[in-house]
């Protein structure tokens, strides 16, 4: 059995996870890690682990930080992948350095180039580079699932101190950020925001969307705002939102 768990915001690493799981076949599971996190006891158990996520600021996005400090691994192999658009920085040098203390006898860590998604601060991406992307995503992908069959290893260089500074501002950023989220008066409360949030950080009060200290700064509600009605940085109202072509957005959030 291999255990695949994800954490996704507009779906850049919902999409590669369900590639790698299908690419590597049965018996596969997935795992949204939005949901796995909230269990009292995390105990993994499984032939093989694979970890696919995001890169916040050259960092761990914080509800996979805690999850993986939390897990019990009982596996002889994990191997984790992380989407980026820009640069990943030293996300998996965080991730090596918790993982050391797990026990887990073989490790690979690779990346997986993906569609830079966070629109507050990069703006919308344009088709084009959407599609470029999407295919050097596909590949990479593609390439994850061959060194999980193959159980390829191999060792990082953890020592990354520029990307942890930029990491804990991030992290420190993440507590407030979200009393910064605005929204205007085309809201219609339509609920969509709060059903493609990973980690059940807004609700609808009056037919708006209340932001709880939960968030994560995927920003997946203003990416995915039918209505473009969600404001928060460069991502003003109106401007296009991002969300992976291969995901529909049944798929985000906690559905899975």
């Amino acid at each position: 059995m291999t255990k695949i768990y994800y954490f996704s915001g507009t779906g850049n690493s919902l999409w590669s996870a369900k590639k790698i799981a299908q690419i590597i076949g049965e018996p596969c599971e997935l795992f949204n890690i939005g949901i796995e996190a909230e269990k009292d006891e995390i105990i993994i158990d499984a032939q093989a682990v694979v970890f696919v996520y995001p890169s916040y600021a050259y960092g761990l996005p914080l509800i996979l930080r805690r999850f993986v400090k939390k897990a019990v691994f009982k596996t002889p192999y994990l191997a984790a992948f992380v989407t980026y658009g820009t640069d990943p920085g030293g996300t998996q040098a965080e991730l090596s350095r918790i993982l050391k203390k797990k026990k887990i006898g073989s490790l690979y860590f690779g990346k997986i180039p993906a569609m830079e998604n966070y629109i507050p601060f990069f703006g919308p991406p344009d088709e084009k580079n959407i599609a470029n992307r999407s295919a050097m995503q596909e590949k990479a992908s593609e390439k994850a699932a061959r060194y999980v069959i193959e159980r390829q290893t191999n060792k990082i260089n953890t020592f990354r101190p520029l990307s942890s500074f930029f990491s804990f501002l991030f992290s420190f950023g993440v507590k407030i950020f979200y009393k910064s989220y605005k929204v205007n008066d085309k809201c219609n409360g339509c609920g969509i925001c709060e059903k493609v949030c990973p980690v059940a950080a807004i609700s609808m009060k009056g037919n708006r969307p209340l932001f709880s200290g939960k968030c994560e700064n995927c920003v997946a509600c203003i990416d995915i705002c039918p209505l473009r009605a969600i404001q928060f940085g460069r991502a003003r109202f109106g401007t296009r939102g991002y969300c992976h072509p291969g995901i529909d957005i049944k798929e985000l959030g906690r559905g899975n």
